[in-house]
Parts: structure tokens; C-alpha cells; sequence
């Protein structure tokens, strides 16, 4: 192994602060990971780190060179980058991180004909609704549902989603429809929680015409971390919820789900679809990706056609004025 490559282990175990997660990064196992970096101390005649059993610190030395690795490191990598760049025909590794329903429903049937279309293309997709640090774990792109927070990344805007209120029929004959916030807010709902992000309020114009909205604690009796158990829920009659249009997968009449207070404007200003990537990752490779995730989901998003006259309903949202 080259220099430069166990300086890039060295840098991971460090950011990772942990042997094993470093090493499932480049699916090694420890022991050949902990041999690599023996070796790199014993090419530059200097021990890097201080190990015990179970952590490890930096020795001064380990200190100093961490930091001209990084120098190193991002040098050889924008080297690579502008190499890429020049490439025909896309190739080599992609990492891709996404929430669940996104990777498997529009992901998926994306990967699948890319990687035909491209066979010298690797791609690993690791999903989870938790958000992955894209940087230490060194994804190529991550694929968000949401407003963005990190200005250190690059975004591109896949496709805009917008929330509708859900309820099965089943729940409306034993609860009644709901025709104002108050009346709905009053009901039992679903919550989806997951770690920093909880869907508990719905910001709803205060009559169906006006232009000032209000925020709606919702009564949730059940919270789950996990969309399609959320639409499960919803289904089975346990409550309502608010659900971004994006997680749905067939048709809401198929799924004996009736959209709630149509009339009135429901504020979701900025939520999107997105792909977001670090500087150094302005591969081919990437834009090719993306490009072919945007003409999956299209420009009239696919997912509002599980919704019948969807552009028809909470269009009062066009023109929020903040309260």
C-alpha cells in the first residue's frame, strides 16, 4: 500500500475516532487496518499514536504529520478530481447515503439501469433516516428530504415536495372529517420522531382564505421513526398525519387515505428533494448520478401523481406572508 493511502487510513481512524468504524469505511478488518498503520510509523520511523485497549490517542508527532496528511491528502484527491473530469464514460466508486423510502423508491430503479449503462461504475448506497456526516464518512452524495443547514456543501434541488394531511376513510367515519385546524388538531395523530427531527405541529392558514398562518400542536398518541410504519399507521386507522408527498408510494385511493383541509393553505416553504456533495466530489461520475436521479423523478415529481389533483389543493401556501 502507498504512502499516501495509509496516510488516508491514518486521517480516518482519527475522524472516525475508532479503529473498526475506520476500518468498514474500507471494508477491512482491524487487524489488516492496525498492520497498515505499524507499518506507515515504522516508513517514517515515528510511533503516530498512543494505543490501549479500547482508545487511542495522538502523539505529538501524530499531531503535527495529521495535519500535513490532510494537506496531502485533499491535494492528491483534487488531482484525481480533475483527472475524472476528463473521463468519457463515468467510473469508479460512488458511496451514496439517503432516508430509507427515498433510497428504495427512487434510487433503486436509478441504480439499477446506471450501473448498466456504466459496468466500470461501483456504487454503494447505505441508507438511514438518521442524517450521516458526508464529509468524515466520505460519501460521494448524500440525498436529503428537507431544508438544508450545511453551507459547507455543495446542493442541487432535485424536485420541490409538498406535505398533505392524511386520514384513512375508516378514521373519518369513526371521528367525523375535520373542517378547521381546531377541529383537526383535536383528533389522535401519528408522529414521525427521529432523532433531531420531529413532525408534531401543522402550520395551517387560520381561515381557508387568509394569508396569516398559525402553528398546530398536534395530539400524537404514537410516534414512529420510520415512514412507510408512519403510512401503516395512518392506514390502520390509529390517526391522521401530516406527510410529505415525496414518501408516498401508490396511489392514496389505493390506500384508502383521504386528504384533510384541502381548502386551507399548508405552509412547507423550502421542502425539497435534495443531492448534496462536498467540493472535492464535483466528479462525472456524480453529475451523471444526479442527473439521472432528476430525469427519474421528473419535473412534474412522480409522487404527486399518487394524489389526484394535487396542484389543486393548499394553494392558498403560494402566498404565505410570515406571522
Amino acid at each position: 500500500m502507498s504512502l499516501v493511502n495509509q496516510l488516508s487510513l491514518f486521517i480516518d481512524i482519527v475522524q472516525q475516532g475508532s479503529f473498526t468504524k475506520a476500518a468498514s469505511l474500507h471494508d477491512m478488518d482491524n487487524s489488516s487496518l492496525s498492520k497498515q498503520i505499524k507499518k506507515l510509523e515504522t516508513e517514517l520511523g515515528v510511533q503516530l499514536l498512543n494505543r490501549s485497549t479500547r482508545s487511542f490517542s495522538l502523539t505529538p508527532a501524530g499531531e503535527e504529520i495529521l495535519e500535513q496528511a490532510y494537506l496531502l491528502v485533499n491535494t492528491i484527491g483534487h488531482v484525481q478530481t480533475i483527472a475524472d473530469s476528463y473521463h468519457i464514460q463515468p467510473k469508479g466508486r460512488l458511496r451514496i447515503t439517503a432516508p430509507l423510502h427515498i433510497g428504495q423508491q427512487y434510487l433503486q430503479p436509478v441504480i439499477s439501469q446506471f450501473m448498466k449503462n456504466y459496468p466500470d461504475v461501483d456504487i454503494v448506497l447505505l441508507m438511514d433516516d438518521k442524517r450521516s456526516d458526508i464529509i468524515t464518512e466520505h460519501f460521494d452524495i448524500a440525498f436529503r428530504l428537507g431544508r438544508l443547514d450545511d453551507s459547507s456543501l455543495i446542493a442541487k434541488k432535485i424536485a420541490d415536495t409538498r406535505a398533505v394531511i392524511l386520514a384513512s376513510n375508516e378514521f373519518l367515519k369513526q371521528n367525523g372529517e375535520p373542517k378547521t385546524p381546531e377541529e383537526l388538531v383535536a383528533l389522535p395523530s401519528v408522529i414521525y420522531s427521529n432523532g433531531s427531527i420531529t413532525v408534531d405541529t401543522v402550520r395551517l392558514s387560520e381561515s381557508p382564505h387568509s394569508t396569516l398562518f398559525k402553528s398546530y400542536k398536534m395530539k400524537g398518541k404514537y410516534k414512529v421513526n420510520d415512514v412507510r410504519t408512519l403510512i401503516a399507521a395512518v392506514r390502520d386507522g390509529l390517526g391522521y398525519a401530516t406527510i410529505a408527498s415525496s414518501n408516498l408510494d401508490q396511489s392514496i385511493e389505493e390506500m384508502n387515505l383521504k386528504p384533510l383541509l384541502t381548502h386551507y393553505g399548508l405552509c412547507n416553504q423550502g421542502l425539497a428533494v435534495y443531492a448534496l456533495y462536498p467540493h472535492r466530489k464535483q466528479t462525472a461520475l456524480v453529475r451523471e448520478f444526479i442527473a439521472a436521479v432528476q430525469a427519474y423523478i421528473g419535473e412534474s415529481p412522480r409522487w404527486e401523481q399518487h394524489i389526484p389533483n394535487f396542484d389543486t389543493m393548499y394553494q392558498i401556501n403560494k402566498n404565505v406572508i410570515k406571522k
